[in-house]
């Protein structure tokens, strides 16, 4: 009996003979190693049919347990050819054969279910009648059962969680029956979520129970990029920067455009105000950098800069002793923005004149930084700086940077030398006492090259709007550059805040990601699984979010209809965000605290990134009702992680959004599109997405994958900005 433990346990070669002896019993079946078990090898007897062996051992009451883990002996040594019996007879053996047969018949049965995952290539599994619903969060964390009570798994101390050790899975395609067990050993180490958790479950912190090992392949993350030819030195002067400094996409834009451009071989830093709210634990090697003087107000004021890199992007924090930029919030803290930022821009400048830095290209963003473009022309390139060129993106049009002549006094430049039609009056203002001067026209005046943030906004931009005038005046300049997202920060295959990492071809982690927001916000959760071997999922409610700043731009009205019609339907409503004015937010937290026992619609009223990733992973719908839109990001995160896009026809939405149902999107057809600011322009396009949701599964399954795979990086946006920097360049 240890010869035949030996062999079993892999210790010495198979015997030679066709059988194996045991109790002068003739064993005619074979052993199975099955190697996914908490990362050990289970053993699996195999019997033939009119095997001796198997009849004489079911006669017995008692059995030997078979363990693939050496033991160590009386005296603490291990002896990997030593067995330590359990129990001294054999009926264990009896009951581990007849659990041995029922999990060979199931493992068939996970591989049947995994092909079918795999021939629908969405990686949905279609309802079974027979499954079992899924077991309420209050049993988590075993909710999902381990494959067989009969057979004991190695597991995490007090938790219920499959330990799974064989790293080399996520690299390499598993065998099906392998693949099922591995992400059922998964689900069973997820912490489920529950309304009444003490800490909400996107304020945990990260550990093996909230975020588990993905087996999707990332072997091609990371890969080598053919630097350019003639690299560039580009520095962003800009008021946000995600993550520290991030309110709306122009922090996304920056960190997203920065980190593609250093992949290309370009050098590239970006400056920065630093913020007294800044998390300077985000800012990676935070040190001192030069001191230097810059002029404010009638005289010179000495600054502190700091470098350090920010999502592998360098860094410049600029700031004085007694820092302008006070408060617990980037806009509308306890500073005047107006005075703080025209400081700002000029300290940039003056760093780079003191310590003879030359980039080819100052890229400045919206009107915070507009008066750069003013100073550089009109003072820093008549004394050291000769190299740069300046290049202005313009994120949203409705921020002109309104200033008064006294107020640009103060950084040195003659504020009434700018009140002209050419130059930088706001137009609006004319023949007002006083008139106004425009930091964003000037920027648009003074820059080589001006790009906004989509074509179809450059289009409506140059005929709406008082700035049109002076973009048409620019026209020869003015360029729209589709922004891209950040496929590093939003990549659901590697996302750390995912319970379960998932794909376009396989995408079973979205269903867990969805289940766990519905259990972690208490709505009704959609059946998952059943036993814990059947993936299955009986009900199928679309999930529909909305990650977006309460204002008017972003349809408001529209909003608070959708929460009313899509409840009403039937479906489900997250809404994530915070509304800048005092009397929205207050509105939307009443709303909530009304909502509160309703199991179809949640409405946070405030806003977070880990939360923000989790929601965009659990949506079927993301919904983007804008009036107007430059670009958004929104849809295209959403389509990332699989969420199908309803979108007002706008802006960037209607660069990046195609009408599934409209003849001439045959090939590219993405989402729903509406095009009027009515109720019921909104329905036309939400009620089509929630028919086909439930009516159309598998057509809707196909849909999700594909839109997983366009490509929204910033890899194509990147490209059209170095050949525009190449453009202005000197030399």
């Amino acid at each position: 009996m240890a010869h035949l433990l030996s062999w079993a346990q892999g210790i010495v070669p198979n015997p030679r003979s066709p059988g194996v002896h045991h109790d002068n019993v003739h064993c005619q079946g074979s052993f199975k190693s099955v190697p996914t078990w908490a990362g050990r090898a289970t053993v699996l007897y195999q019997p033939k049919s009119g095997d001796s062996c198997s009849n004489s051992l079911l006669r017995n009451s008692r059995a030997i347990r078979f363990s693939a883990t050496s033991r160590p002996d009386s005296q603490g040594r291990t002896d990997a050819t030593s067995v330590e019996p359990v129990e001294t007879t054999e009926g264990r053996i009896a009951k581990l054969l007849a659990a041995n047969e029922r999990l060979l018949a199931r493992i068939a049965d996970l591989e049947k279910v995994v092909n079918e995952v795999r021939a629908e290539n969405a990686g949905y599994i279609e309802d079974k009648a027979s499954a079992t619903p899924v077991a309420s969060s209050s049993q988590a964390p075993n909710a999902f059962k381990s494959p067989e009570p009969g057979i004991s798994l190695e597991s995490d101390s007090g938790t219920g969680a499959v330990t799974v050790e064989n790293s080399s899975l996520s690299q390499q395609p598993l065998p099906a029956a392998q693949e099922a067990t591995l992400i059922l050993s998964q689900l069973a180490n997820i912490r489920w979520p529950s309304p009444n958790d003490e800490v909400p479950f996107w304020m945990r912190k990260s550990n093996v129970h909230d975020h588990v090992t993905s087996f999707i392949d990332n072997s091609g993350a990371g890969r080598k990029i053919e630097p350019d030819k003639n690299p560039l030195y580009i520095v962003h002067v800009t008021a946000e920067l995600a993550p520290v400094a991030k309110v709306g996409g122009l922090g996304d834009v920056v960190t997203g455009l920065g980190r593609t451009c250093m992949e290309r071989g370009h050098k590239v830093l970006v400056m920065l105000p630093f913020y007294e709210s800044i998390d300077t634990t985000q800012v990676e090697g935070l040190a001192e950098a030069e001191t230097f003087s810059s002029f404010h107000k009638g005289s010179w004021l000495p600054v502190k800069s700091f470098h350090g890199k920010v999502a592998g992007v360098p860094v410049l924090l600029i700031r004085t002793d007694n820092n302008l930029f006070k408060g617990s919030q980037i806009y509308g803290g306890d500073y005047d923005e107006m005075e703080a930022y025209l400081f700002f821009s000029r300290a940039c400048l003056e760093r780079m004149q003191v310590t003879g830095d030359q980039p080819d290209v100052i890229h400045i963003h919206e009107w915070h930084t507009g008066v750069l473009a003013m100073l550089y022309w009109d003072m820093y390139n008549h004394l050291s700086l000769k190299k740069p060129r300046i290049v202005l993106t313009i994120h949203n049009m409705e921020h002109y940077g309104e200033c008064r002549v006294e107020q640009l006094n103060m950084c040195g430049l003659d504020g009434s030398a700018y009140g002209t039609i050419d130059r930088a009056i706001d137009e609006r203002t004319i023949g007002h006492n006083p008139e106004r001067l425009s930091l964003l026209k000037g920027g648009i005046v003074y820059s080589n090259a001006v790009t906004t943030v989509s074509p179809t906004y450059a289009n409506e931009t140059l005929c709406s709007g008082w700035l049109a005038n002076t973009l048409l005046r620019n026209r020869s300049k003015y360029f729209g550059i589709l922004n891209g997202i950040d496929t590093t920060v939003w990549d659901p295959a590697s996302d750390p805040c995912l319970p379960m990492q998932y794909n376009a071809r396989k995408i079973f982690g979205k269903l867990v990601c969805k289940q766990y927001v519905q259990r972690g916000l208490g709505l009704e959760a959609d059946d998952l699984v059943g036993d814990g071997i059947q993936l299955v999922r009986r009900k199928q409610t679309p999930l529909v979010i909305c990650i977006t700043r309460l204002v008017a731009q972003k349809g408001i009205h529209l909003i608070r209809h959708a929460i009313n019609q899509i409840g009403e339907r039937g479906g489900q409503f997250v809404l994530l965000g915070t509304a800048p004015d005092p009397r929205v937010q207050a509105e939307f937290e009443q709303m909530s605290q009304k909502l509160q026992t309703s199991k179809n619609i949640r409405l946070l009223t405030f806003y977070s990134e880990d939360l923000a990733h989790k929601l965009y992973a659990a949506g079927d719908i993301v919904l983007v009702p804008s009036m107007f839109e430059p670009c958004g990001l929104t849809q295209m995160i959403g389509m990332r992680y699989g969420a199908i896009p309803v979108v007002r026809r706008t802006g960037g939405l209607a660069d990046t959004v195609f009408d599934i149902d409209d003849p001439k999107n045959k090939n590219r057809g993405n989402g729903f599109v509406f095009d009027g600011i009515s109720e019921d322009s909104l329905d036309s396009a939400l009620n089509r997405a929630l028919t086909y949701h439930q009516e159309r599964r598998e057509w809707w399954q196909d849909l999700t994958a594909r839109v997983m795979e366009l490509d929204h990086s910033w890899n194509k946006s990147a490209a059209e900005y170095l050949n525009l920097y190449n453009n202005v360049r000197v030399g």
